[in-house]
């Protein structure tokens, strides 16, 4: 399987903090990939029609988009405990999870593309939202992180370590961890993980 991939995405950082744990990244090629928001690759349009990564592609050929996707397929590939709980209250309480973090990942990617514009364009109010908006969800996860701690590792855990992580990537002067030890101690208890250790984030 081939990953259109870049060390600089927490999406595609997802996929392969997934398939580590899966135990299937050695079945992974990646192959580096440049996508900006004003210029489309048109190699990966090819492949995948909304032009973004990550974009995996299969050994028949087609192609699947995008890291939820990816994830649930890599899911379906192992023998081991799933990531994405079967049925019952562990899945809606994997899946909310997972939501939560994959919308944390939204919104702090959003955030830095407005943080990006001309400062003369910059909205102060759209700023000011994401802010809020992310701060919101940390203390969220910060609430339930003795629970999320108690859990075994699923695809919430997954997305919310990437999202947190980005934050530390891109937003250093944030200080999320202020005011929310629990999620703090959780996670950097999870960033030592193997998963986590090699598919840091790299400024290139």
């Amino acid at each position: 399987m081939k990953l259109f991939w870049s060390s600089r995405s927490p999406f595609v950082r997802k996929v392969m903090v997934f398939a580590h744990e899966c135990g299937l990244v050695g079945r992974i090629e990646c192959t580096r990939t440049l996508v900006a928001m004003n210029k489309p690759n048109t190699d990966l349009l090819k492949i995948n029609p909304t032009g973004k990564i990550p974009t995996l592609l299969l050994d028949d050929g087609s192609a699947l988009y995008d890291s939820t996707v990816i994830c649930e397929y890599l899911d379906s590939l192992h023998d081991g405990a799933k990531l994405f709980p079967a049925s019952g209250a562990s899945r809606w309480t994997a899946l909310r999870r997972h939501a939560l973090g994959n919308n944390l990942l939204d919104n702090l990617m959003l955030w830095r593309n407005e943080q990006l514009r001309p400062q003369t364009q910059q909205s102060p109010e759209t700023l000011a939202a994401f802010e809020t908006k992310v701060r919101n969800a940390v203390a969220a996860l910060d609430r339930e992180a003795d629970d999320i701690n108690s859990t075994a590792v699923g695809i919430g855990h997954v997305a919310i370590a990437c999202a947190l992580s980005y934050a530390d990537f891109r937003f250093s002067h944030l200080g999320w961890r202020t005011g929310n030890e629990r999620i703090t101690r959780w996670f950097d208890s999870f960033a030592q993980r193997p998963s986590m250790v090699d598919t840091a984030h790299i400024d290139q």
